[in-house]
């Protein structure tokens, strides 16, 4: 008797170890998917695309700056793209994704060139984590991110 609850625990086991892997494996695809389609938006310059990866209640820190809200965090993404003066372009380069149930951590690199009406380049290497939440609706979205340049 003993032995058959074992036999079900170990079975219970293996199918449970063999399904979280998968889980968190589709949630940082999906994760990678999303910001892969944002930095296309923003280099794009989709203005109306760029605030929706971001939670409501985002809360975002880059060093040096007070914390940013969804409407600071949206009102700098777009006034940077509305900038005739400057061409701004992302490039990301994912380091670890990490899932836990209904929370992503990304840890990441951002570089930001931005090419000047004058010919000028100045880039921008932005180390930092983003901190994915699974919403209502299913998608993810950043509620916390943290960055710094380099």
């Amino acid at each position: 008797m003993h032995f058959g609850a074992g036999l079900t625990l170990c079975a219970v086991l293996l199918f449970l170890s063999g399904t979280v892997p998968v889980l968190a494996d589709a949630a940082a695809a999906e994760v990678k998917r999303a910001l892969t389609q944002w930095m296309a938006d923003f280099n794009a310059g989709k203005s109306d695309r760029v605030c929706d990866l971001f939670a409501d209640d985002i809360r975002a820190d880059y060093r040096g700056y007070p914390t940013r809200d969804h409407q600071a965090v949206c009102d700098l993404l777009t006034k940077s793209l509305s900038d005739s003066t400057r061409d701004f372009r992302y490039a990301l380069d994912i380091k670890e994704i990490l899932s836990f149930g209904d929370v992503v951590v990304v840890r990441l690199v951002w570089t930001l060139t931005i090419k000047q009406n004058d010919g000028r380049k100045i880039t921008s290497v932005e180390p930092g984590m983003d901190i994915f939440r699974r919403q209502a609706d299913g998608r993810w979205k950043i509620v916390r991110y943290m960055a710094y340049e380099e």
